[in-house]
């Protein structure tokens, strides 16, 4: 008799460490992508049939219902690509990261990160593929939408110097179409308009011509390259609420962007770069013991958790730390009593990140706290960042939508409050719906005003 070993032929063991050159740190893995991707040992709860409001995972596999698009699928074709036993490479040499089956397979994740939260085994597959595109575009043209869905913040810097001349030029016969081909987009998707004011330049304005008032706890409000330039209307909401809250508002002297477009994209470097910048800017009210809040829920999301990854514990801990949603913080404002919401129906979209990363509770205690009558959805909305508006997603993206938002909005009554604090949800709702979605800033500052 001469048995095998012990190890033969199981996965893990075959597969050994591979932490070299990585973007991400995989902190809860030893910085070991390998042990990362091998998290997941099959238990299939990405499959099971998800129509409550509890989970996310895996909207593209619910859509599809093929085994590649499940979580647990994606997983396998990570651990093949380490072990080499399908694509090449693997035991030993590198990996090969352009093999066209993980590609495949990693072609609709929407980067919901609903896995991280979801999954027994803690599986985040947003990362894995960023990672894979990372590894497979280092020095390479990459597709289209890289450039200009992962260029997104810089592109509306540029275009906030004359948002009215960029929003005339878009609607020019025949301009639309080009652009969106030109940039990798669905032609059946439409170019937000950008603010004609940014929040930052209506702040400012304010600021000069406020008169001095009393002194006041600070707090920094971040408003991210999306409500700064699409969506300026949150922050100014947002504004209003803290100072209701008792606090004076302060934003950051400089600009400060999360990368998350870079980071969606594979575009690590570069995310690391623009976060460094950001945590540098953001650190200097920590240091002061100032918190900060966030508007975006998936912005938010990376300085709690991708900043840390990019950057380590110790230069992004800090700010992660002193980072909080609206209703977090307002959740922890001392005598802070919301507005009553009494004879508000409210349908909620959580951001899938929002979800994933910090966690919908705090928002449902202060909606349900106020008297709102709930209807809080799982799932995602199906737009997930530049996933639903990239050429070849369209109709995943719709079907996604399909599984709970959508059917939603069209069943409630027309005075009921659809509340999505995510620009993309936002978004996918005007595009596919007659129903716009407002951010618990703006339902907070209108129960303000109404009372």
């Amino acid at each position: 008799m001469n048995p095998e070993p012990l190890d033969a032929n199981v996965r893990v063991a075959e597969a050994g460490p591979l932490r070299s050159g990585l973007g991400f740190g995989y902190l809860h893995d030893d910085g070991d992508f390998s042990q990362a991707v091998h998290r997941c040992t099959g238990v299939g709860q990405c499959r099971a049939a998800h129509n409550d409001n509890s989970t996310v995972m895996c909207p593209s596999y619910i859509a599809t219902l093929e085994e590649k698009d499940s979580t647990r699928g994606r997983a396998r074709a990570l651990q093949e690509m380490i072990n080499g036993s399908v694509t090449g490479g693997g035991k030993g040499g590198k990996p090969n990261w352009r093999a066209p089956e993980v590609h495949d397979a990693l072609d609709l994740c929407l980067s919901c990160k609903g896995c991280a939260s979801d999954c027994p085994t803690g599986i985040d597959m947003a990362a894995y593929k960023a990672e894979v595109l990372h590894q497979s575009y280092k020095g390479r043209i990459r597709p289209a939408s890289h450039y200009s869905l992962g260029w997104l913040p810089r592109w509306a810097g540029i275009a906030a110097f004359a948002p009215r001349l960029v929003n005339a030029l878009v609607r020019l016969p025949g301009a639309r179409q080009l652009g969106l081909r030109a940039a990798g987009v669905d032609h059946r998707r439409n170019i937000p308009a950008f603010a004609p004011q940014t929040f930052h330049a209506w702040f400012r304005a304010r600021s000069a011509s406020a008169a001095p008032s009393e002194a006041r706890p600070p707090v920094l409000l971040w408003a991210d390259s999306f409500t700064n330039n699409f969506s300026p209307e949150v922050g100014q909401a947002a504004v209003r609420v803290l100072e209701s809250a008792g606090y004076e508002v302060r934003i950051p002297n400089a600009p400060v962007c999360c990368g998350l477009t870079w980071i969606s994209t594979g575009q690590l470097d570069s995310a690391r770069r623009i976060l460094r910048s950001s945590i540098d800017v953001l650190g200097k009210s920590v240091e002061e013991g100032i918190s900060i809040v966030g508007l975006e829920p998936s912005c938010t999301g990376v300085l709690r958790s991708d900043a840390v990854e990019l950057l380590g514990r110790a230069t992004a801990g800090p700010v992660a730390a002193a980072t909080h949603t609206l209703a977090e913080f307002l959740a922890k404002a001392p005598g802070y009593t919301p507005p009553s919401l009494k004879g508000t129906t409210v349908v909620a979209q959580p951001h899938c990140h929002h979800h994933a990363v910090m966690g919908w509770s705090p928002d449902a205690a202060l909606l349900e706290g106020a008297g709102a009558s709930l209807q809080k959805l799982g799932g995602c909305c199906g737009l997930a960042g530049n996933f639903g508006v990239e050429r070849g997603h369209y109709e995943i993206s719709v079907a996604v939508a399909e599984q709970q938002l959508l059917p939603a909005v069209r069943a409630a009554e027309d005075d009921a409050v659809v509340l999505a604090d995510g620009y993309s949800c936002r978004t996918q709702l005007e595009d596919l719906s007659d129903r716009r979605g407002i951010h618990l800033a703006q339902l907070l500052d209108r129960a303000n005003r109404d009372g």
